[in-house]
């Protein structure tokens, strides 16, 4: 039996108790709850500072800003850390590149009490009448920087197709990340299309990321980008589409790797679920953007549980027929679960142990080792 979807919307307006019952999870806390006495726990507060470059944000005043983005703007250079309390930040953020090395820490230890959201979509019209956001320009956080680290907080964009039938920029991502040596640990990205964008600054930049213990949801390629990103121990949850009779939904994942970058997306030791019915989703398809034909999608799935809402049969697509997901580097290995049957064994190419041995976190990321951090 699947159980109907959640909108992101009423996802972040459901009170904590309620969520919980849903199995899924329980809704943050919101800008309107009690205030919590010690809203930044164990990681200080604007009387006894953890250090001189930790500022502390809280939508009831207790902080030094009630705005992420305003303690973005006054945390200038490198090496600055933001604690957020818990709340719902309705607003877009924006980090420079010129603000590397900045650390993000959600104060609670569960991210779904840290939530920072808004709603454009590309098809959003400008308030100055110059056009529409596009796709980057819907993302409700944007990371340019370098060193970028994200501890226990969601990022979320709960645009809904529901309220614009019609539209056809239905693109709205959750966080968009540019920056070499962008780590998320234990955070949460909610959207529907394009919610999680793991890119780079341009096509000569081959950005590392990393997002380990993670929760991703979407439908239409929710997972995308050219960066090269390890997902460790990440869920990623396909959503049930109410504006399509049938399959298929849409797709986890989209790289769009650069020709010339030997390593893409390597997602490993996770799952993925879906409240879809069995086969309606594809596990991926490449993206070969007009800004560079030359591209060529990357991405391994390793030791993943793949759930019965994944086609099994054919669990890749094509998004252009000029670019088929055939001539791209999509391997896989040693996954488990339904969506993971071997059926047609053309359509599910896989990689030999000794090819497997290059395709890790280390190999991906080099000297840079965030998997070896503790907060």
């Amino acid at each position: 039996m699947h159980r109907p979807a959640l909108s992101r919307r009423g996802f972040l307006l459901t009170t904590a108790g309620a969520g919980a019952a849903l199995g899924l999870a329980a809704g943050p806390a919101t800008a309107g709850t009690r205030p919590r006495p010690r809203p930044f726990g164990r990681y200080g507060s604007p009387a006894d500072r953890r250090t001189p470059k930790t500022l502390y944000v809280d939508p009831h005043g207790r902080g030094d800003f009630t705005s992420v983005q305003a303690a973005v703007t006054a945390a200038e250079g490198s090496g600055w850390t933001l604690v957020l309390a818990p709340g719902t930040y309705r607003e877009t953020v924006s980090v420079d590149a010129d603000r590397t090395d900045a650390t993000w820490i959600g104060a609670s230890q569960d991210p779904r009490d840290v939530v920072i959201v808004y709603d454009n979509a590309a098809g959003t019209p400008k308030p100055d009448g110059s056009g529409t956001y596009g796709t980057s320009g819907s993302a409700t956080t944007t990371v340019r920087a370098d060193g970028f680290t994200a501890h226990r907080i969601t990022f979320a964009n709960d645009w809904l197709r529901a309220d614009h039938p019609g539209w056809t920029g239905t693109q709205a991502v959750a966080i968009k990340v540019q920056g070499d040596r962008s780590a998320f640990h234990h955070c949460r990205f909610l959207g529907h299309q394009d919610t999680l964008y793991a890119d780079t600054r341009d096509l000569g930049h081959f950005a590392r990321q990393y997002y380990a213990h993670c929760y991703v949801e979407g439908d239409v390629d929710f997972v995308f980008g050219r960066a090269t990103a390890v997902y460790e121990d990440c869920h990623f949850r396909t959503l049930v589409r109410t504006d399509l009779s049938g399959a298929p939904y849409g797709f986890v994942f989209a790289p769009s790797t650069a020709g010339a970058n030997p390593r893409g997306y390597l997602v490993t030791r996770g799952r993925v679920s879906s409240e879809a019915p069995d086969g309606y989703y594809k596990l991926a398809r490449p993206w070969v953007p007009s800004s560079d034909t030359t591209a060529r999608p990357m991405l391994t799935v390793r030791e993943i549980h793949l759930g019965a809402g994944i086609d099994a049969v054919a669990p890749y697509a094509d998004m252009r027929d000029a670019h088929p997901w055939q001539d791209q580097r999509f391997r896989e290995y040693r996954n488990t679960g339904p969506g993971a049957a071997v059926t047609v064994p053309e359509n599910r190419p896989q990689l030999t142990r000794a090819e497997a041995a290059a395709h890790t976190r280390e190999a991906y990321l080099g000297d840079w080792r965030p998997y070896a951090r503790r907060r």
